[in-house]
């Protein structure tokens, strides 16, 4: 029996490593050190993926806040053994690797030194799919002559439409997307709408596309294959051993579905035994900040929190000692998420809604406290969402404020120079200014700590 007239495509399916970005992100609340990832790296640039996404996201911040590792000095260390993998970092457009907006001088000096540090291609998105947010680091990326990937956040909600989708998706075409990154970060999309978005996509765009999906709800295999019938050009994927539950599918078993088909990768699972055995290591040695998921979760359809945020979220209320309202909270979530006009949760979208939800459910009253987070995005400084905010949440986040009417970048007075008379001495690089630029509170003692001060 032929198969091979299920394939709309005869190139060659490529894949996206992301087990140092968003699969330790996923599954280890993104604890994994720099030194533990060293003994993989010059086997990973070895597989022949199409990238590999490894820094950005909560990363930086992880990196910083928790470990006290220079997230600088982890670019620089993967530059030096992976020789022949592009590598990629996740960028929340003018929110950068933080939850608020920086000022464009911010943007495009964190963008540039990235690229010099050892950045290839950046994947750049913005929360509510504004793409006012985006312009800068677009800009910035091609400026330093690197790849801009951009992306569509999928979700379920009654503003999410591919017709939609595929407009926002040409015009960062125009922008200088050379390649189109499909974001399913809560794993909400089902097999069909997979394939109807990638046909659309590939309809509709001269670039490439990839999809992203994660395994909360068990989907994600079959999205990929359906996204591969429709012409996929590239998958994220983790080594089977950091895959699955909230995190992503794994590379070995879709080499092997592949195998012999007018898709074949041409990818060798021989190398991925040892690999395997080294991540199986790395998970039991960080096991105290693995996600509680077990099997799948078909709630993800309704609270759709991203797999990060959702393991974040439960070592936030763990510490907190009020894990036993983690199901109360997941509930809020989604009442919260309309009354914000339902932004896909990607960062930091989905910090702020879930942050509300937990507020509400330990205060036992809605909108009882309304973090600055959320006056902000109820000003409209994070850019427009999707549908109108609710009332209820508007009047007691703005309290007779009102919302702004222009790009929220335009009112931010420059950054940089401001930050190099803050840290002063502190800072011994570009990369230390920048670092305090982007996190000020964690900075100082990160800094002292770097350098024994």
């Amino acid at each position: 029996m032929d198969k091979e007239t299920t394939f709309l495509s005869d190139i060659p399916l490529k894949f996206n490593s992301v087990e140092f970005r968003d699969g330790q992100q996923s599954l280890l609340a993104a604890r994994v050190r720099t030194e533990d990832m060293i003994p993989f790296l010059t086997r990973m640039d070895d597989i022949g993926y199409w990238s590999m996404e490894m820094w950005g996201g909560a990363t930086f911040d992880v990196a910083v806040r928790f470990l006290r590792q220079d997230p600088w000095e982890r670019l620089r260390t993967f530059k030096r053994y992976v020789k022949r993998t592009p590598l990629k970092m996740c960028l929340r457009g003018q929110n950068l690797v933080g939850y608020k907006a920086y000022p464009d001088d911010v943007v495009r000096s964190f963008v540039s030194l990235s690229a010099k540090n050892g950045i290839d291609i950046f994947l750049i998105f913005d929360a509510l799919q504004d793409l006012r947010n985006c312009r800068v680091a677009f800009e910035a990326a091609q400026e330093a002559g690197k790849m801009v990937e951009g992306s569509i956040q999928y979700n379920i909600s009654p503003y999410f439409t591919i017709a939609d989708a595929v407009e926002n998706a040409k015009e960062q075409q125009r922008m200088g997307a050379r390649s189109l990154h499909i974001e399913d970060m809560a794993g909400v999309m089902r097999p069909h709408e997979a394939y109807g978005i990638v046909a659309a996509m590939k309809d509709a765009l001269d670039i490439p596309v990839h999809l992203h999906c994660h395994c909360a709800t068990g989907m994600a295999d079959m999205c990929y294959w359906e996204a591969i019938r429709a012409g996929v050009d590239g998958l994220d994927v983790c080594v089977s051993t950091l895959a699955m539950g909230s995190g992503l599918p794994p590379v070995e078993s879709l080499i092997a579905s592949l195998k012999g088909t007018r898709r074949d990768s041409g990818l060798d699972l021989a190398k991925f035994e040892a690999l395997n055995v080294g991540f199986k290591a790395l998970r039991d040695k960080y096991k105290e900040f693995e996600t509680q998921l077990a099997g799948v979760d078909i709630g993800c359809l309704q609270h759709q929190i991203p797999g990060g945020m959702l393991g974040t979220l439960q070592n936030q209320l763990r510490a907190m000692k009020v894990y036993d309202k983690y199901p109360e909270v997941l509930k809020e979530v989604v009442s919260v998420r309309s009354d914000m006009g339902y932004p896909p949760l990607a960062t930091p979208s989905s910090q702020m809604c879930g942050q509300q939800a937990t507020t509400n459910v330990l205060t036992g009253q809605k909108y009882k406290m309304v973090s600055k987070e959320m006056k902000d995005y109820c000003r409209l400084m994070y850019g427009n969402p999707p549908g109108p905010i609710a009332p209820a949440l508007l009047d007691r986040a703005l309290q007779g404020e009102s919302q702004i009417d222009c790009r929220p970048a335009d009112l931010l007075e420059p950054g940089m120079e401001k930050a190099r008379q803050e840290v002063g001495d502190l800072a011994r690089c570009e990369e230390d200014v920048l670092t305090y630029a982007l996190f000020p509170a964690q900075a100082i003692d990160f800094l002292k700590t770097k350098y024994n001060a």
